[in-house]
């Protein structure tokens, strides 16, 4: 570590109100977006655990916005945590004030800073050891959405506009093949075939919100393993992390990338199409869990919808990846040759699967439903 980033550090550090005096810090966690940093502070009776952050404003370009999601909805959710007899010190984040009372800070150089309670004895997976982790993910964001069931979501800022917006993503997809700027299209014509059959159903959820049969809440919108932090004595998901993308949206969203990324028989980039599909078991454990979590917070059209969310979020995922293949590769880190393709693939394979098994889901859904007592 530089001297010059110790210095950026030493200043965001006395511009937020730290109990104690700041002892060390080091780098903390596999994100690539934000610069993450553990501190450790001193007081006179014990040490303090903090998360200290700079909040990558290239990336988020309206970080005040971003801190204004993130305070509101923790406090709400430490409200509803206290009320429930829970510990809201381990249960959510708690943001650390800066001295003027805002939840986050600029240095001299224009840079976000932000902190948190560190949260002790709990651990992040990058990847399911088995499927109790992933019954902990579904369980934990399904609390998230029951916790957050009467926050008004129309008063979350859009931090990143039609993120889910699947009839605008295939929008661009189209104009991406009109304009085939790399001379690519030829390459992926039974891709495009694919995505195209499917344009009628990308607009069922957006027409469903428009109607009123699905209302707005809370959404993560990044529902991976490692946004969970799991308890070290008792294995059971402890806290919703990485806040960034909250936002409103709709709950089979989160529900549906959920199932994209852990349900999947094999990896988000693997180019053997043929190894993709959906497992059912996987499946079952994750809806087992979420709708537990959610606490008969889920409507009927809800429930009925959660295997679209799992079809439209890989569906759209697929068609984000096959996009930038075929603008050149300019949005999704690439790391060989036709990354993007085999990612693409390997999402419409999993839609194809999904489709093959959609009464199968359909009648897991049914069957956790009853077994939560929620039906």
């Amino acid at each position: 570590m530089g001297d010059a980033q110790c210095t950026k550090i030493r200043e965001a550090i006395g511009l937020l109100a730290f109990e104690g005096e700041p002892v060390s810090w080091e780098r903390y966690g596999s994100g690539h977006i934000n610069d993450t940093f553990r501190l450790i502070c001193r007081t006179e009776e014990k040490e303090k655990h903090y998360i200290l952050q700079r909040i990558n404003h290239e990336v988020f370009k309206d970080p005040v916005s971003l801190m204004g999601n993130i305070e509101g909805v923790t406090l709400f959710l430490r409200e509803r945590i206290e009320a429930q007899g829970g510990d809201p010190e381990r249960e959510t984040l708690n943001v650390i004030k800066a001295k003027d009372g805002k939840g986050y800070c600029r240095d001299s150089e224009g840079n976000y800073w932000r902190g948190y309670i560190f949260i002790d004895k709990a651990t992040t997976y990058d990847k399911v050891r088995d499927p109790r982790d992933f019954y902990q993910s579904g369980k934990a964001f399904g609390r998230f959405k029951g916790l957050l069931a009467e926050y008004p979501a129309d008063e979350l800022a859009e931090t990143i506009p039609n993120f889910h917006n699947t009839p605008v993503r295939l929008e661009t997809f189209k104009e991406a093949v009109k304009a085939d700027v790399c001379g690519r299209a030829h390459l992926v014509e039974k891709e495009i075939k694919f995505i195209l059959d499917r344009e009628k159903e990308a607009s069922v959820v957006m027409d469903m919100l428009k109607d009123g049969r699905l209302s707005l809440c809370v959404t993560h919108n990044d529902t991976k393993l490692n946004n969970i932090m799991i308890d070290d004595e008792t294995g059971e998901a402890l806290c919703v992390v990485d806040l960034d993308t909250i936002m409103p949206g709709l709950s089979i969203f989160d529900f549906g990338d959920s199932i994209r990324f852990g349900a999947n028989t094999a990896d988000e980039d693997e180019p053997d199409v043929s190894k993709a599909s959906l497992s059912l078991p996987l499946f079952e454990t994750y809806t087992r869990g979420y709708i537990k979590g959610c606490r008969g917070s889920l409507t009927p059209e809800e429930k009925r919808m959660l295997p679209m969310g799992a079809k439209l979020m890989t569906f759209e995922c697929g068609t984000r990846f096959l996009t930038d293949f075929l603008q050149g590769d300019t949005y999704f880190h690439v790391s060989r040759e036709n990354h993007n393709l085999d990612r693409a693939r390997t999402q419409l394979a999993l839609v194809a699967d999904i489709e093959k098994k959609w009464k199968e889901m359909e009648e897991i859904v049914l069957k956790c439903d009853k077994e939560a007592g929620f039906a």
